[in-house]
């Protein structure tokens, strides 16, 4: 079974292709450039180096969400057309699912963290048991002292994920058990995505190309915006 997966939920682009759950190749991205420039490049690398024909992938797994509004669709877009092209599913992951799949199993409790401004994050709460990546607490987006006060019940170590340690490091730090996740395993990968749609399909948690859309969690800045101004007006009135 191949695997295409696409990464693009935050500020690196990344790809990765997988054979029977065994990465063949992975190329990530964090710099500057818009993944709109950057994803397809980086697909026909792969395609090159592995002397790859798209038809012969059976799924495009994406990171379906939360994250940036942009990557989002910008992924989004780019695994509904290679995978209507090839007629074939796409596996959606779970942005934060695939976080904390970064840090394989471990004892620890594992927070994702995606910096959502406004002192919000997107964020999970997960941990390992018997193998399995288990949720404890469904994707949803949070205050960031709010998350910290329930992780810190679980009374063990902490592992957090995702940029929004970059933007709550010394906050994090402040707490006793909490742990920043390495440069390594703390930003998206596709690599993670692909392993996670791997055993997504053995559940058939896949759909049609058609069928896809990201998940948000909230309105954009612009929809947001829109609106406190259609509110600001009809007190006008």
């Amino acid at each position: 079974m191949k695997i295409l997966a696409i990464e693009a939920s935050g500020s690196a682009a990344s790809v990765a292709l997988t054979e029977d759950n065994v990465l063949k190749a992975e190329f990530t991205l964090n710099h500057k450039m818009t993944h709109s420039q950057t994803l397809m490049p980086l697909i026909d690398e792969i395609k090159k180096y592995l002397e790859l024909d798209m038809d012969d992938i059976d799924f495009v797994a994406c990171s379906a969400g939360p994250g940036s509004f942009t990557g989002l669709r910008i992924g989004a877009a780019t695994a509904k057309g290679i995978a209507m092209g090839i007629n074939k599913p796409i596996v959606p992951v779970s942005t934060l699912a695939a976080l904390a799949y970064n840090v394989y199993m471990t004892d620890a409790v594992i927070c994702p963290i995606i910096d959502a401004r406004r002192r919000q994050v997107y964020t999970g709460i997960y941990r390992w048991e018997f193998g399995k990546l288990v949720c404890d607490k469904e994707d949803g987006i949070e205050l960031i002292d709010d998350i910290l006060e329930m992780v810190e019940n679980y009374e063990l170590p902490v592992i957090f994920v995702g940029d929004g340690i970059l933007a709550y490091k010394d906050l994090i730090e402040s707490y006793e058990d909490f742990i920043l996740a390495p440069a390594s395993c703390n930003m998206q990968r596709a690599g993670s995505v692909a392993s996670m749609a791997y055993e997504l399909v053995q559940e058939e948690k896949y759909v049609n190309s058609g069928e896809f859309v990201p998940v948000y969690l909230r309105k954009s800045q612009a929809e947001r915006e829109l609106e406190e101004k259609m509110h600001g007006a009809e007190k006008d009135d």
